[in-house]
C-alpha cells in the first residue's frame, strides 16, 4: 500500500465562471476559501485497501467533526491519460 503524493492547496485565483466554477460546485459563501487536494496512489488496489482499513480504525470514529462542512466535499477517483513534468 503506497501513497506516493499528496497535495493540498488554498485558493489563489478562483474567478466565478459563466455556467459553472468551483465556488458553486462546492457553495462556497462569500469570505471562504476553497481547499483543493489530491492524492496519488500507486494503484487503484492500494487505495480501496488504505480505505478499508482507515474505515476500520476505531480511532476515525472518535476523531471528532472535521473543520470544515463536510457535506460539500467532492469526492472521485480519476485514472491519469497524460503525466507531464515528473519522472
Amino acid at each position: 500500500m503506497a501513497c506516493l503524493e499528496i497535495v493540498e492547496c488554498w485558493e489563489d485565483f478562483v474567478p466565478d465562471g459563466k455556467q459553472t466554477d468551483f465556488r458553486r460546485a462546492v457553495a462556497a459563501k462569500a469570505g471562504e476559501k476553497i481547499v483543493f487536494t489530491w492524492q496519488i496512489w500507486s494503484d487503484k488496489a492500494s487505495f480501496q485497501a488504505a480505505e478499508e482499513k482507515m474505515h476500520q480504525d476505531e480511532r476515525m470514529d472518535t476523531a471528532g467533526e472535521p473543520p470544515f462542512d463536510a457535506r460539500r466535499l467532492i469526492l472521485g477517483c480519476f485514472e491519469p491519460i497524460v503525466s507531464m513534468g515528473r519522472d
